[in-house]
Parts: C-alpha cells; structure tokens; sequence
C-alpha cells in the first residue's frame, strides 16, 4: 500500500495547478532527506518534474529545486542531461530577459554538466536571442549571459553566476578547452578573455568558477602562447592580481613587474577564499610547463610575489603550491642552485607565528614533477539548495 509520501509523489502531475503546487512544495524538502522517492515508477517523478520546468513561475521554482538536489543521484543526472529536449527548454528560458528562475536553471545547469556527455554543448546550436548580440552556439549565448549577469543588464532577476561552474567543467574536456581559447567568429573575442575580467569580481562563486575554468584550460599546453600574449589572452594579471595584497616591494622587483602590478593602492589586498590563490597559483604551475612560461614568469618577478604569498596566508594548501612553484621559478635550466636560495629566503621570511603552528605544517614539500598537478575538485561539487 503506498504511503503518504509517495501519493504526495503521484500528485506531481495533476491536472489541478493548485494541486501540483501544493505537491511540489511540500515534496521540496524530501528531495535531500529522502530523494528515492523520485526515481520510482522507472523515474516517472523525474519526468514529470522536468515538464513542471515549463509550468508556472512558483511550481517551476520548486520542481527546479527538486531537481537541482536530486541530480546527486548519478541515475538521475543520466536522465536529465541526456535529454536534448530538456536541455533546449532550460536554454529558452535561461535566455529568457523575464525568466524569474534564472539563477536556478543556471544552478541545474551546472549539475548537469557533472554527465560526461554533456560537453556536446561545445557543439550545440539554436536560435540566438533577439537582443543578446550573440551566436548560435549554445555556449556561446551562455558566455555572453554570464556576461551580461554581473551587472544585470539582461535579466533584473539573475546573475548567473553558476555558469561559472558549468564552464569550469565543460573545460575539462579537449572540446571545451578549445572552445575557451578559439576566437569566436561573431565578435572577434577569445571566450576566456570574457571570463578573465572576474578574477576579481566580488561574488565568491564567480570568482570561484571562473578560476577553476582558467586552470582547467590551461591543461591545453599547445596554447600557453595565447595565455602570455598581452593581444590575445594576456591571462598573467589576471592571476596575480587575485593573489597580491598590498605589500611594499624592493624597487628592483616593482619595476621588473607587470605594469597592472606596480604602484597598487595601500588597501589592496589579496583573495580571503584561500581555495581561489590555491587554484590561482595551480594555473601559474601548470604554466611552467614550457620554458617560455618559466622564462616569462622569472622575468615578470612572480618569485616576490609568491614569496609574500606563502608569508601572509595562513593555509597549508597554499603554502603547498607556493613552495613548489618556487622550486620551479628558482632552478636554473642547467642546475638547482637557485632552488635552494630561493627556498632559503622564503624560510627567512617565515613569521614567528608560523614558526609556532603544530602538526609540521611549516616544513617544506619535496621536489615534485609538475605533471602531478590535477585538476581542481572545487567545481566538482554537486549544488544543493
């Protein structure tokens, strides 16, 4: 005999809009206490909830919702991000200027994109919206949404930051990573310079997101050209920034530094997520790859500023990537001399503080290969709301 909750279930799709209202409402809760009660009947409850998407602004709220929470389950992920018709409909009203649900849509979306297979976004075309000066490409309409959704100039509603999310994943794939450093046809713009600029930006999740996509694309090695060329993606100040607070440096240093890096303000100061330096300072790793990039970075003085770094933040994460950045940046190409002075400066510079701090987190990290970098697990989070 089934039981209350599950004739709950079954009103999901009643012909009454007061009842499937009422329905969903009170189901909101049950989808992180108990999200089985979905998947019976062979996901029937998912099927209805993914039409509830077109229903009314309130009902939609909450099969979102529903939605958004039970896509942990990787057999409903399957079922949702398979599903081409779905996915249109989430984009019609994404892109959507009056849609009140934006943010949640976008908060699904990035859910979605935990399915493998939803990288045929990169690939994916429909009709542009009218007035959002942007291409057929799906994602393309999406960069210029996430865009648009820092300041609100095209829905009130959103920001969309949980796109940031979506891109950092759909960046893991080579598909995506090509797409974040091919310039688009329709506006002459590399996408990632349009995410770049966020770095900074005052919103943790963008800020977050937009990060993880930076290091992401930046396992495509053939492209690290792009990245250091100031008329293409120019990506250094972009990192450094983030990560610079508003310490004073030897004049020799400052003057060797990227012009956006000299003369800040005495109030700058660096990220408070620890978790963004950390993927920050992963990128700049990652472009060590090739002898062009260790010769830029040196040359640009990013030593000083990863020495202050790893003084000033209290993090044993951080100070993880910084020591083994430094070992990078520090070694000849023809010998390790340098590692060791540069490690001995950092050592001397150490705070008393953090000479006091138990569990050995002040000692220094082996010699490591910068293979072993992998890719961030921050935006592998399912969002639950």
């Amino acid at each position: 005999m089934p039981t209350e909750l599950e004739d709950l279930v079954e009103f999901i799709h009643h012909g009454n809009t007061s009842i499937r209202q009422l329905a969903v409402e009170n189901l909101v809760p049950f989808s992180l206490s108990q999200p089985a009660i979905f998947k019976r009947n062979q996901l029937l409850p998912v099927k209805d909830l993914k039409l509830l998407v077109r229903d009314y602004p309130q009902i939609a709220k909450n099969a979102i919702t529903i939605l958004i929470n039970i896509s942990t389950d990787r057999e409903v992920l399957e079922c949702l991000s398979s599903d081409d018709g779905f996915l249109e409909s989430l984009m019609a009203r994404l892109t959507d200027q009056n849609e009140p649900n934006a943010n949640l849509i976008a908060m699904l979306l990035a859910n979605l994109a935990k399915w493998d297979d939803l990288k045929r976004i990169t690939s994916l075309e429909r009709s542009a919206p009218k007035h959002l000066s942007s291409n057929k490409l799906a994602l393309d309409q999406l960069v210029d949404l996430f865009v648009k959704g820092a300041d609100a100039t095209w829905n009130k509603e959103a920001d969309y930051d949980y796109l940031a999310y979506l891109f950092a994943d759909i960046a893991k794939h080579a598909e995506g990573r090509r797409y974040f450093v091919t310039k688009q046809e329709y506006d002459g713009v590399i996408p990632l310079t349009k995410l770049t600029v966020f770095t900074e930006h005052k919103s943790d999740i963008r800020r977050k997101g937009v990060a993880s996509t930076i290091k992401n694309v930046a396992f495509e090695i053939p492209e690290h050209p792009k990245f250091f060329d100031d008329k293409e993606i120019n990506i250094l100040p972009y990192l450094l920034l983030p990560i610079t607070g508003n310490e004073e440096y030897d004049e020799e240093d400052t003057l060797g530094m990227l012009p956006d890096l000299q003369l800040l303000p005495p109030d700058k100061m660096r990220d408070s997520d620890h978790s963004v330096i950390q993927t920050h300072i992963e990128t700049l790793m990652l472009l060590t790859t090739t002898r062009e990039g260790r010769d830029l970075m040196r040359e640009v003085k990013v030593y000083p500023i990863i020495r202050e770094t790893h003084l000033r933040v209290e993090n044993e994460e951080v100070r993880e990537v910084c020591e083994r950045l430094v070992q990078v940046l520090m070694r000849d190409e023809d010998d390790d001399e340098k590692v060791d002075a540069g490690m001995e400066a950092l050592r001397r510079k150490e705070p008393q503080k953090r000479l006091q701090a138990a569990g050995g987190a002040g000692s220094w990290a082996g010699t490591e290969d910068e293979g072993d970098i992998e890719e961030s697990d921050d935006d592998d989070r399912i969002v639950e709301v």
